[in-house]
């Protein structure tokens, strides 16, 4: 059997494949945010990203292993290609982590050899343990994955783990690249290792898996019957595609399944020892911080951290809940932090009790930032009755969009006239490296006529794919929040924003999106899995 770490671990992915989500992209501050509250969450292991794709994820991931590597914090881990630039870039940007760790993965399936690699499986081979032993050489924690584990031929995949692990490789990840697998089937490929690989008990076996059949989540479970120890997900699911495997959902099941997993990590049934570290009553805050961040709503029903998930609608739920929550919950909402806390700042309170709850939520800012987001926190309590978390989190999330140093555009002004027999007119002024510049424009409504005179102020060719509204929290006096999205050359760059007026906010959320869009065609990262081997460094070192 594979090496077994005591519990199962849980490796965060967020930040590397969740980032990968169309129009998920995040700015450095704003990683530094997800990877922080990550530390608070209790995971293993923070994927910060792929430090070879730009200068941009360079320091990303950099920032985070000096700030949140720290001894008692998670292992930071970076992604490389099996190829010696990407392993050094990997090295250099997880060094200041206490605990680090280099991903590097090669594809193992016949179709990815001819056609994306064009090697043969014994050039696949020499550079799995050429790249292995050059990782191992940086760094103690080595994690190698077959690419495109579920469509590889069993025997060959087994033999290059096994050199894999010879080389020095500490655990080996089985990924559902194209999320295709069933349980049964992803379980038994798990076996399959366990069974075949001669020096598996050297290792610990990883599942990394795509969630396109809506899969994911049940294909790690069963994994982890058949000896799987380590479960790559992501907060609320995001990433490539359908996403990947909800890391909520998984620490759930196996908190409340606990007496069904517990006999297959040796322990008796009614043992009350968790099977990860994960925080539980962090879960709900870490999903408001990711879905705040990169502008991705969380659906209504959406598992653990849905606004439905603990909802009853139906007479009979509700008088079986009244009675005792166990007749229709099987989770206690508290259990995940699910809480409606109100806090008790108001226009007397100081910026040191400001800034305590901030970071209570996941925020650290600085003190022109946070100077800022007080300044923001009591023109809203001049205007609201009771401030919650909630609109905290909307207030910081969008300062923390704005951190950069490189954003083009400020909004500093927007006017809006429209009624009933009016034709919607908006007057907006915007800040550039230029100097103010104003326009005004008209629209089918007010929205329109605010997004049509910042297009002629910015010139960016951009297409509106999407606009949201929803509100923050109930009441006539909530803050709206609006998310936009915008398309040029096939990619989606999105932009969040929260005001009690709707039409300020979308105004604000359209900027923070288009400064997304100039930023990210300057950096153009490289894709990990879509970008191909530099074919010089694929040889040995």
């Amino acid at each position: 059997m594979a090496r077994d770490p005591g519990r199962v671990l849980i490796f965060d992915t967020t930040l590397r494949d969740g980032e990968q989500s169309p129009g998920a992209s995040l700015n450095l501050d704003e990683k530094l945010a997800i990877a922080q509250q990550l530390a608070r969450l209790g995971v293993d292991i923070i994927e910060a990203g792929f430090p070879f794709a730009s200068t941009g994820d360079f320091n990303a991931v950099q920032r985070i292993a000096s700030i949140v590597g720290t001894e008692h914090g998670p292992t930071i881990c970076g992604l490389a290609r099996a190829a010696p630039g990407d392993i050094k870039a990997c090295a250099d940007a997880v060094a200041p982590a206490a605990h680090r760790r280099i991903h590097t993965f090669i594809a193992t399936s016949d179709i990815h050899l001819e056609h994306k690699l064009r090697k043969t499986r014994a050039d696949v081979l020499a550079i799995t343990r050429d790249m292995v032993a050059y990782a191992r050489s940086f760094v103690d924690d080595v994690e190698f994955s077959c690419e495109d584990a579920g469509r590889s031929d069993p025997a060959y995949m087994h033999e290059v783990i096994a050199a894999a692990i010879e080389a020095g490789a500490t655990t080996i990840n089985i990924p559902d690249t194209v999320g295709y697998a069933t349980p049964a089937e992803f379980g038994e490929l798990i076996a399959g290792i366990n069974r075949a690989v001669p020096n598996i008990d050297q290792a610990v076996i990883s599942v990394h898996g795509h969630n396109d059949l809506g899969l994911a989540v049940a294909n790690f479970l069963e994994a982890v019957k058949h000896g799987a120890r380590q479960l790559e997900c992501t907060i609320n699911g995001i990433g490539e595609r359908a996403g990947n495997a909800s890391l909520e959902e998984l620490v759930m099941a196996l908190h409340v399944r606990r007496s069904y997993f517990n006999p297959f990590l040796g322990r008796p049934a009614d043992s009350a020892e968790p099977l990860t570290a994960v925080r539980t009553e962090e879960i709900t805050k870490t999903s408001r911080l990711v879905s705040n961040l990169t502008g991705m709503a969380v659906q209504p029903n959406k598992a653990i951290v849905g606004a439905n998930a603990f909802a009853h609608e139906s007479g009979i739920h509700q008088d079986g809940v009244l009675k005792n929550r166990l007749t229709y919950e099987i989770i206690d909402a508290r259990t995940v932090g699910l809480a409606d806390n109100r806090i008790s700042l108001g226009k007397l309170s100081g910026r040191s009790a400001f800034r305590a709850r901030l970071e209570e939520l996941g925020y650290r800012l600085e003190r022109n930032d946070l100077d800022e987001s007080f300044a923001r926190f009591k023109e809203l309590a001049d205007r609201k009755r009771e401030v919650s978390d909630r609109d905290l989190e909307a207030i910081v999330s969008e300062q923390v969009q704005q951190l950069q140093d490189e954003v083009p555009f400020v909004l500093k002004r927007v006017q809006v006239s429209c009624g009933t027999g009016l034709l919607p007119t908006a007057t907006v002024t915007v800040e550039t490296a230029d100097g103010e510049a104003s326009t005004a424009s008209i629209g089918t409504g007010p929205v329109d006529a605010v997004c049509q005179a910042l297009n002629a102020l910015m010139d960016v060719p951009n297409e509106l794919v999407e606009f949201s509204v929803k509100s923050v929290t109930e009441g006539i006096d909530a803050m709206g929040e609006v998310t936009i999205r915008l398309r040029s050359e096939g990619v989606l760059y999105s932009g969040h924003a929260a005001n009690t007026d709707i039409v300020v906010a979308a105004a604000q959320a359209f900027v923070n999106a288009l400064n997304r869009l100039v930023v990210g065609e300057r950096r153009q990262p490289l894709h990990p899995q879509k970008a191909p081997l530099p074919l010089a460094e694929t040889r040995a070192v």
